[in-house]
């Protein structure tokens, strides 16, 4: 990652707040709900908050806001945990949940409405949404606003022990039905639920609201700084309100910064569980889905995902960051870790009839061109081998510097060949080709100094390791998948292109790759072994092609 220590408005204000003698150590948090897989945005907001503890030499905390059990599951606790680490950010042992603070929010509950600021209503949810108003008329105070304390605190008290069905009533904040911000016409905070929960079990059968829950908890952990995205800035006055209005122990601040957006890529919960759900695409860490889970499994390193969220930076408005600039950070990362190997994946077989039958000829490698220290593997040539079938041509152009009839090539590593036969099926189709070779080219280079202007990879057709590789495209055929004509569904804008399996044929030296390896397919892209490899049937995803195809593709 970049050591250029960023410099953004949120930043701005912690130093002018450090300068007044504000706080005596800067303490952020990363919150989220259990309900889902981490995704790229998400790790941007990792990435703001925990840079912001190391350089500023402050705490960071991991909370769970696990409030609705309907949607939660200690798989996503689980996955969220593994992504956060995977990603470098450090919690130590500020790991936290809001259930923990379950009982303290119900003792605040009931404090609201000691002080007149909190009331049980029964209005049906239909009823309440319509008592709600609208963005241009106000709301109407519910028939129950003003039931007096002791009724309040009576069937809070039967709520919280599972006396009453779900829906039938909840616990609203008092404050003002005519407010011009939604979020303050009375906001629901606690509502009944009869569901496990992961943690708590069956213990509540109410639970609290998540703009409830969510200050009062940073309240208690002491957070001076409550990072979130913009769509949270409306809540703000709501969070404050609930914190001035109860004995919390600390005050936070709410600062509010412009979410991640890039292209071909949604970011929605709810869209990415559709996906799941519905089977587009195979699972949370499907390496087409922008989660992070997802690009672990593509190939992709944290190292490339925390330089494009620096790169992205930290906004006050939103934007849309190109997905090239992703793919560039990859490349740049693995440009210099990737272990060299060739792999043929569309072949044709050609024959070298000069080559004698059953010998095998070994030729050495680099595993890093400018690396050395990387080492070697053996690469063996055989009289069959297998060629990109693009790298040849029947009738090549003038520029066109592979192989073709007649047409000489260096083979990467080993030697010279010539085409001397092309055999096809009844329907004329290229099945072989029959070539030559110059046993005075061994190594890549002649005694009379002739050169060649192409040089092919290849794999021998005996020694090799056959593998599947899965090779990827955006998930989306649009740069914004989530807009689309009125009556549409944004699952319409899904690339039926987006993966492509092949068999294909490997090196040896492929046996030998294991999870979390990076290796570049020579002249094909970077490469990752997928968990779903067996001894006898390695799977290989493509991270990235070697320059970027997609733009070229969608013409930009």
């Amino acid at each position: 990652m970049s050591e250029e220590k960023p410099s953004n408005f949120i930043r701005d204000i912690i130093d002018e707040e450090l300068a007044a003698g504000k706080h005596s150590q800067i303490v952020t948090r990363f919150p989220p709900e259990p309900s889902g897989y981490l995704h790229i945005g998400h790790a941007s907001a990792i990435q703001i908050s925990h840079s912001i503890k190391e350089d500023y030499k402050g705490r960071f905390h991991l909370r769970f806001d696990d409030t609705n059990p309907a949607k939660e599951e200690d798989e996503y606790v689980q996955s969220i945990k593994r992504d956060i680490q995977w990603l470098g950010a450090d919690w130590g042992e500020h790991l936290y949940y809001a259930s923990s603070y379950f009982d303290q929010l119900y003792e605040w509950a009931v404090y609201l409405i000691k002080e007149g600021k909190a009331y049980v209503d029964d209005l049906p949810p239909d009823e309440m949404r319509e008592y709600r108003g609208s963005l241009t008329e106000p709301g109407k105070n519910s028939p129950w606003r003003e039931r007096p304390v002791e009724e309040n605190l009576e069937l809070l008290e039967k709520m919280k022990a599972g006396e009453f069905g779900e829906g039938e009533k909840v616990l609203r904040a008092k404050i003002d039905m005519s407010h011009p911000n939604l979020n303050m016409r009375d906001p629901v905070m606690y509502r009944i639920l009869h569901a496990h929960h992961h943690r708590t079990g069956d213990k509540w059968k109410i639970y609290p609201s998540y703009d409830y829950a969510h200050g009062q908890s940073d309240a208690i952990e002491g957070i001076t700084h409550s990072l979130c995205t913009l769509e949270f800035e409306a809540h703000r006055p709501l969070y404050n309100w609930f914190v001035e209005n109860l004995p919390v122990p600390h005050e936070p601040r709410q600062i509010e910064f412009a979410r991640l957006n890039v292209e071909y890529v949604i970011t929605s919960k709810r869209k990415l569980l559709q996906l799941v759900n519905e089977g587009h695409v195979d699972g949370w860490d499907d390496p087409r889905m922008p989660t992070v889970s997802g690009f672990r499994r593509r190939g992709y390193t944290p190292e490339a995902i925390n330089e494009f969220c620096h790169r992205a930076g930290v906004a006050k408005r939103e934007r849309v960051n190109e997905y090239a600039l992703l793919e560039y950070c990859l490349r740049q990362d693995l440009e210099g870790r990737a272990l060299r190997r060739m792999a043929v994946l569309d072949p044709l077989k050609v024959v070298i009839e000069n080559f004698p039958t059953d010998d095998v000829e070994w030729y050495e490698g680099p595993n890093h061109p400018a690396n050395p220290e990387m080492g070697t593997r053996k690469v063996p040539l055989t009289r069959e081998i297998y060629i990109e079938r693009e790298d040849f041509l029947e009738d090549p152009p003038k520029k066109f510097f592979r192989l073709g009839p007649g047409r000489e090539v260096r083979l990467r590593y080993a030697c010279y060949i010539t085409c001397t036969e092309i055999v096809k099926d009844e329907e004329g189709n290229i099945v072989e080709l029959k070539a030559t070779f110059d046993p005075d080219s061994r190594g890549g280079s002649t005694p009379d100094g002739r050169k060649v202007k192409g040089t092919i990879h290849w794999v021998s057709a005996k020694e090799n390791i056959p593998l599947e590789a899965r090779l990827y495209e955006q998930l989306f055929t649009e740069i914004v998948p989530e807009q689309v004509e009125e009556g549409h569904d944004f699952i319409e804008n899904i690339n039926p292109d987006s993966k492509t399996i092949v068999k294909a044929f490997g090196e040896p030296e492929l046996r030998n790759a294991k999870l979390g390896d990076p290796i570049q397919f020579e002249r094909k892209g970077y490469f990752a072994i997928d968990p779903d490899s067996t001894e006898d049937q390695p799977v290989f995803n493509r991270s990235v092609g070697l320059r970027d195809s997609w733009g070229k593709k969608k013409g930009q």
